[in-house]
């Protein structure tokens, strides 16, 4: 149960889930004990990296329980849940330290498949993503279109029954391990930018196409460039009409909009940064003053965060409109992972060194310090990514404040 402020009165309110909620609740933690792999679980709790085949494993268990795509309508093998479900069993998950599935499949083209695609591409293609037979990556950003995807360049000329795609696109996460890619591109460059835009499914092992590593700082390829040199796609792998690919990138977003608060990821690193306070306590280390109080200040934060999201998830189950409530959610919620991982890296101190720097020898930190400062510096980028925080306080101030 979780007491938050009534907005009017000012009376404390509680928010507690029904006996039916509960009884799902614990159907999925009966299920994550019994069928999570230990040592999966064991990597994502430390950091650790998860392979492209354990992660397929995973997805496949879930997808055999009917689990994979809890955002899915039934008739494509989705749950059928409201979002109120889908947070208890998205929490779970993270309670228990299970991998995340692809998003760029199950969260973004799948869906936008189901809304634009031809029965033909619905049937060749969820099915494999709902198994991780098939990987996506997304093609968006652009070296000279970041934020501004309008603009983008990458040109997609029409040649008989097949568009011949030029140009290349930066910071496409998961491309080394991706089969497809899905694309904007620009199949009209004589209109107003958003209406020359088209949408493409396209096999990333196709003839032209070619990978550059990018790495983040921490050592991770968190990224790639991607570029194409006159690589045919067939005009049956476009989704939705010609040049109204833009129509389809927004409604990617969807409901997830309201899925943005994390959560379940802060209650993940809050049970992290209360055990290695425990560990350091247990080996007589000595602690920053008051450490103790700020862990129950991040928690008290987090309740009023899981609170709040839930009555905004709610009111969106019950039909009620949501308008700039979610970029709130975006805002405390990013900025609660950073605040938790400040804490646990300085509670963890020396032990984030992964390795005695004198020998380059065996590391000098247990399993569960080893990774704490590269998700440290790799969580600096959540109040960017998903929508930087300087545009969720514009979306706050035109919408809420409107100015």
């Amino acid at each position: 149960m979780m007491e938050v402020l009534g907005s009017e009165t000012g009376e404390v309110m509680q928010y507690q889930f029904s006996t039916e909620q509960l009884q799902f609740q614990q159907q999925v933690e009966d299920f994550l004990k019994e069928n999570l792999p230990a040592s999966v679980a064991t990597k994502v709790r430390n950091g650790a990296f998860v392979s492209k085949a354990e992660l397929t494993d995973w997805t496949r268990i879930l997808n055999a329980r009917g689990w994979a795509a809890p955002n899915w309508p039934e008739q494509y093998g989705g749950t059928g849940w409201n979002l109120t479900y889908r947070h208890i069993f998205d929490v779970a998950c993270r309670r228990h330290h299970a991998p995340a599935l692809s998003g760029f499949g199950f969260n973004m083209v799948g869906p936008a498949i189901i809304k634009y695609g031809s029965e033909a591409q619905k049937a060749e293609f969820l099915p494999k993503i709902r198994n991780a037979d098939l990987w996506f990556c997304q093609g968006y950003s652009e070296p000279q279109a970041g934020s501004d995807l309008a603009s983008v360049r990458t040109r997609a000329e029409r040649d008989g029954d097949d568009y011949v795609v030029n140009g290349s696109k930066i910071w496409t996460s998961g491309a080394e391990m991706a089969d497809w890619i899905f694309c904007l591109v620009r199949t009209n460059p004589d209109v107003q930018q958003q209406k020359g835009i088209s949408f493409l499914l396209l096999d990333i092992t196709s003839p032209g196409v070619s990978l550059k590593p990018l790495y983040a700082f921490n050592g991770k390829r968190l990224w790639n460039q991607v570029f194409f040199e006159d690589v045919r796609v067939p005009v049956s792998q476009r989704l939705g009409d010609e040049d109204r690919g833009w129509t389809v990138a927004k409604s990617l977003l969807g409901d997830e909009r309201l899925m943005v608060s994390r959560v379940a990821e802060n209650k993940r690193i809050l049970a992290n940064l209360r055990e290695t306070f425990a560990h350091q306590v247990q080996r007589g280390i000595n602690l920053p003053e008051g450490a103790r109080t700020h862990i129950n200040e991040l928690d008290i934060r987090l309740q009023a965060l899981e609170a709040t999201s839930l009555r905004i998830l709610t009111a969106f189950d019950g039909g009620d409109q949501i308008g700039a409530e979610p970029s709130m959610l975006k805002l405390k919620g990013s900025e609660l992972v950073q605040a938790q991982d400040e804490l646990l890296f300085t509670l963890v101190d020396y032990m984030a060194l992964p390795l005695d720097a004198a020998t380059g020898g065996e590391a000098v930190s247990p399993d569960w310090a080893e990774y704490v400062a590269s998700g440290r510096y790799h969580h600096r980028g959540f109040t960017i990514a998903g929508g930087s925080s300087e545009v969720q306080h514009n979306i706050i101030a035109k919408q809420v404040l409107g100015l």
